[in-house]
């Protein structure tokens, strides 16, 4: 028998509403639910069912019976699984000492019971600061040591003092949308850009900043193309016009921040042609797009984390906000919005005692783990095989494919073969696989009864099917470790605990199961609530920072050694830093860029997604291909000091000359072939990162492109 249901989308956190078609308790069919603020289903999402029963799925908990490395393992069960890993760790613990075990989560534990109950997302909103915390271990990690927290945490917090999720664009009332280093359309769900299409659909203009021509500068009234790893330079550019023309919000500046005489001294440091030289841009088409910014009141902001990636990327994102707090363009209608404080009753905190050791990478990036309250994984490495500043000896990893998101891949690599005890949690093998002592089989989040946040609501994830197999949750599969490491009452032991917990009250969870929604009382929009102490949690006027002001000089930044001013920093690695090197390889490499069939480096297993795009690409200018003898099609090596990798050319001239863009997310053999052999991160560099967030640098790369044969596919 057929039934249909509305439920919360199961392919990836993004929690959208989607209708399905069930025979017999499986999926048979999905499609966007109608007349719901948050349906939607995206190109991975049609695919749902091939995801759900690919015959790659782990269904049976699995340990190793071979060499690592060569991903040979055999079937158990849980009880032995369990006991396994349990005794393995606590077998380091008393080798080594708690230090020497570290966790960390990907975008496959996003969650929101996982996310919550772990903090992979945001350290103020987790029930344990750290999985192995309880045994001493200070070490707690997550995929956030390459992604996101630049742009969510370091720079919103050392201008406005507080996480990025409180800083929105407004978008609805918006007469001119200002989109840097994003692109809307390819965001997983797509809601912001149906905001930016309704907005233009009543006469909005969208100005775009890229280095290449992406979907929304093609919707854009204007757009402009920068050289990579440069935009920091044109941010400051636009801050010496706003400065020298006078254009900017006197009271705003005088009474609200902090740094505009020495950012003054700064920004006249160069004159402004030469601060357009660095972006490639012309000085008037610059004056341009700082009149366009200026003079339409109601101008906002779309940024996400495609400005991380260059050697300084906190103090870029830093400048470009600094733009829109020198206009005044502060919590005001159409600019950028400032959420206040409060937040929804979810999971509470437990308590354990700090360690004495600090976790990794806390001497190399102390305000990272400082902030964060997280290790920095850039430096597992460094500690599996070096020792430094300890030794670290096992890991446990949930949801994350290492080897296809860290640069110099071969380097983790040989950091897992020499951990001594490994375990993964997740639904697909992956790559970091291979080096496992345990392998642990989690669900899908169809398969899950958990939560997700809408806004100011809580609505209930309903389970669509049953587990695959003999998958298992994966905070109930974490309680089931914790428990056999001493401290189980860490985590839910079973659905109605989770919703308890998460909620804060037993009504709110039954109430949940019975409604499928908890609503929160949504505040009265106000503005400008720096004047009125609704910005801060103490109720006191301004910003959260310690001067109470928007930090242009950022005190924080300065404490910990580094400078306050969002100054540009050249890429190390560029035609103008290196021009030696730039005549080996005389293109710029970026990478990361979304696209529709993957999410991240999911799902390149999924066939109905592969024959939409089989095979990674490199884009490439028309006239550096034809330099090449490269047409479109046609396989080639991009070669950067590191290494060599193949792709399939894009030849186009929606990228300028002297760039080059490159599909990511491939590198596993349990991948289809043409990826299996494209880890974009071989060409990349684990040494050279963002000195203050310590990211790698994934845009701004030198390298080249080398014809392989002359055959296309």
């Amino acid at each position: 028998m057929e039934v249909k249901q509305s439920v919360i989308c199961g392919v990836c956190p993004g929690s959208c509403v989607v209708d399905v078609n069930l025979e017999d308790g499986n999926l048979i069919d999905i499609f966007p639910a109608k007349d719901e603020p948050f349906g939607a289903l995206c190109l991975r999402g049609k695919f749902a069912k091939e995801i759900l029963y690919s015959p790659d799925r782990l269904k049976k908990p699995l340990i190793r019976v071979d060499e690592k490395g060569e991903g040979i393992f055999r079937e158990t069960s849980w009880e032995e699984a369990l006991d396994y890993v349990a005794h393995g760790f606590l077998k380091i613990k008393e080798k080594y000492g708690p230090e020497a075990l570290i966790n960390h989560s990907g975008r496959g534990g996003f969650e929101a019971s996982t996310s919550d109950f772990l903090g992979i997302v945001n350290p103020e909103n987790r029930a344990v600061p750290g999985f192995f915390l309880p045994l001493g271990s200070p070490n707690v990690s997550s995929v956030g040591s390459v992604c996101y927290n630049s742009f969510g945490a370091f720079a919103p917090i050392t201008t406005f003092g507080a996480y990025g999720n409180s800083i929105l664009p407004d978008i609805a009332n918006a007469n001119r949308i200002v989109v840097w280093g994003a692109n809307p359309i390819t965001k997983s769900p797509q809601f912001q850009f149906h905001a930016i299409q309704a907005a233009v659909s009543r006469g909005a203009k969208i100005t775009a900043i890229d280095h290449f021509k992406t979907d929304i500068c093609k919707r854009a009234e204007e757009y402009y193309l920068v050289r990579s790893g440069t935009d920091g330079a044109l941010a400051l550019a636009i801050l010496k016009i706003i400065i020298e023309e006078d254009l900017y919000n006197k009271e705003f500046v005088e009474k609200w921040t902090e740094g505009f005489e020495e950012l003054k001294s700064y920004v006249a440091s160069k004159t402004l042609e030469e601060w357009a030289d660095i972006p490639g841009l012309d000085p008037e088409a610059i004056r341009h797009l700082t009149y366009q910014i200026a003079e339409e009141e109601k101008t906002t902001l779309v940024m996400y984390t495609g400005l991380e990636y260059s050697n300084s990327g906190v103090q870029t994102i830093r400048a470009v906000y600094t733009i829109w707090a020198l206009l005044g363009k502060i919590d005001i209608p159409g600019g950028i919005l400032l959420n206040s404080p409060a937040k929804l009753n979810r999971v509470k905190e437990i308590y354990c005692e700090k360690p004495d050791k600090k976790p990794i990478g806390a001497n190399e990036y102390p305000l990272f783990c400082e902030l964060m309250q997280n290790a920095h994984f850039m430096k597992f490495p460094q500690a599996v095989l070096e020792n430094n500043p300890y030794p670290v000896k096992g890991l446990l990893n949930l949801g994350s494919s290492i080897l296809t998101s860290y640069p110099n891949p071969n380097k983790f690599a040989k950091a897992l073969s020499k951990l001594e005890f490994f375990v993964v949690i997740d639904r697909y093998f992956t790559e970091d696989c291979k080096y496992a002592d345990v392998v642990l089989p989690a669900t899908t989040y169809f398969e899950d009864e958990s939560y997700v946040v809408h806004g100011s609501t809580i609505r209930k994830r309903s389970r669509v099917v049953e587990p695959i197999g003999e998958a298992r949750t994966d905070i109930f599969i974490i309680h089931d470790i914790a428990k056999r490491l001493g401290y189980g009452e860490n985590y839910p032991k079973d659905e109605f605990e989770l919703l308890e917990r998460a909620l804060g009250s037993k009504e709110l969870a039954e109430q949940l199961n019975r409604d499928g929604f908890v609503k929160y009382p949504v505040p009265e929009r106000t503005f400008k609530k720096y004047e009125s102490g609704k910005f801060r949690k103490d109720g006191k006027l301004g910003f959260p920072t310690p001067s109470g002001k928007f930090e242009i000089k950022s005190s924080l930044l300065e404490e910990f050694g580094y400078p306050g001013l969002p100054e540009y920093m050249e890429p190390t690695e560029s035609p103008v830093s290196q021009p030696e090197l730039a005549k080996t390889y005389p293109l710029v490499l970026n990478t990361g860029a979304r696209i529709s069939t993957t999410f991240r480096s999911q799902f390149l297993n999924i066939s109905g997604l592969l024959k939409i795009q089989p095979e990674p690409l490199v884009w490439i200018n028309t006239a550096d291909a034809e330099n090449r003898n490269i047409a479109d099609g046609d396989k080639v090596w991009v070669k950067t000091k590191r290494d060599q990798v193949e792709f399939m050319a894009k030849v186009t001239d929606e990228i300028p000359s002297g760039e080059i863009e490159l599909n990511m997310g491939g590198g596993s053999d349990y991948q289809a072939e043409a990826w299996a052999k494209s880890n974009t991160n071989r060409l990349t560099d684990d040494e050279n990162c963002d000195y203050i967030s310590g990211f790698p640098i994934y845009k701004a790369l030198l390298c080249d492109v080398e014809k392989l044969d002359s055959k296309k596919k």
